[in-house]
């Protein structure tokens, strides 16, 4: 008996070759009507969000893994307005990177190409589940989406509105596919779907990412946790100080750019420090700092080596003075998760020397990390934000959802 994966997967690379040949104007006429019909079909898919979030406070689920679930209008307006945006961008199917002219009259372009078939296997935030599908069909890549239990019911209410809005189009329908089984079992039959599966693209915590990256077969497109730093340097301007750490922690603290861990100059701790956290103490975000830190400010809470490694997704904050630049490199580069870091200074060396050295996908000089984001970047809608060096790093735009393929035309050529 064929399985639910097998099966959809069957389906999905049927529709990609269907895909490869419809125009932009095809493409972008089946976004306007998948936006469209989540307006229409939101109060049924905000019904089904509400199972979810009942299901997670049953199973006493974070407020910030709520937060990542939950779906009302603004939210589900929000969705819209970005494929809208997403409509305008230019499609990059097709483009020309390089242009060969040989001697022999052979002429040999690469171009931008679909990969074929992308597969999604992502952790609560329902949005996800449009995203992923978006920004695949405007690349001409058929998509398969497999969510978790957490947004079971919001993922198939927005997948249903979404084959409701291709069937009034040229796009098949069987191009976006949801694995509505949400058991482990398919999930591992998903990692070694290599007869369909082109690329397979993980979303989610830590330990998802990890174990997609070691049992997988089908290459993997990996986007990382973000355990992401900022350095306040002897320098800092006290008011960006403030305002960029303020923002980096508590402006949405359960998305994976927001900073999880500060790393402070003595000389500005000294001057600045207890008044930059008590501010963000203030603002309600616990504190958990070093020996020094917790000599200083009665409030805070002791910090362990696992603290340094932790993406809290919560109103934390560890906290650690270094003696200079290339001790806050140092401690980033052994805790950090290559994603997204900032330092705060008035030097510009020290600066370049910390963007230079810091191995991260996205590095701020001066500026809140909560900008790494492909809406931001002016990339519309993400796939996700990739940690690792190949093929795409940081937020994954149109470009990083395409392959290339050599185009070469000759006159009866042969080689001697």
């Amino acid at each position: 008996m064929t399985s639910e994966v097998q099966l959809k997967g069957k389906l999905a690379k049927a529709a990609s070759y269907v895909l490869n040949i419809k125009t932009t104007c095809e493409k972008n006429d089946a976004l306007t009507k998948i936006a469209d019909q989540l307006i229409v079909d939101q109060d049924t898919i905000i019904a089904e969000n509400a199972k979810d979030l009942a299901y997670g406070e049953e199973q006493g689920m974070p407020v910030s893994t709520l937060d990542r679930i939950m779906l009302n209008k603004e939210r589900i307006e929000a969705m819209a307005n970005a494929i809208h945006l997403l409509v305008k961008l230019e499609d990059p199917v097709g483009n020309l990177l390089e242009k060969i002219q040989k001697d022999n009259g052979l002429l040999i372009e690469k171009r931008l190409v679909p990969i074929g078939v992308i597969g999604m296997i992502y952790e609560a935030r329902p949005n996800v589940t449009v995203d992923a599908a978006t920004l695949s069909l405007k690349t001409g890549n058929a998509v398969i989406l497999r969510g978790s239990s957490s947004a079971k019911f919001s993922n198939v209410a927005i997948v249903a509105s979404i084959h409701r809005a291709l069937e009034k189009t040229s796009i098949p329908v069987d191009a976006v596919q949801l694995i509505e089984d949400t058991n482990r079992e398919t999930a591992k039959e998903l990692f070694h779907l290599k007869e369909y599966l082109d690329v397979l693209i993980p979303r989610g915590g830590k330990a998802l990412i990890d174990l997609v990256v070691r049992e997988a077969t089908v290459p993997v497109l990996e986007t990382g946790a973000g355990n992401c730093h900022i350095y306040v340097d002897q320098t800092a301007d006290y008011i960006k100080a403030e305002k960029i750490c303020l923002n980096a922690k508590t402006q949405r603290p359960s998305v994976c750019n927001a900073a999880e861990s500060l790393l402070i100059h003595p000389d500005w701790f000294k001057g600045y420090g207890p008044q930059l956290l008590s501010a963000l103490h203030q603002a309600g975000v616990t504190i958990i700092g070093d020996e020094f830190v917790c000599q200083a400010l009665d409030f805070a809470l002791l910090a362990t080596e696992e603290d340094y490694a932790t993406e809290y997704l919560d109103l934390k904050v560890s906290i650690k003075l270094v003696e200079n630049v290339y001790e806050a490199i140092e401690h980033i580069n052994k805790y950090g998760t290559n994603h997204s870091e900032a330092i705060i200074t008035e030097d510009q060396l020290v600066a370049e020397t910390f963007l230079n050295s810091v191995d991260a996908a996205a590095v701020y000089h001066n500026a809140s990390t909560r900008f790494t984001d492909g809406f931001e970047f002016g990339y519309g809608a993400e796939i996700g934000i990739s940690t690792q060096k190949l093929h795409a790093r940081g937020p994954m735009g149109l470009p990083a959802l395409t392959s290339t393929k050599y185009f070469i035309h000759g006159n009866g050529q042969i080689r001697e």
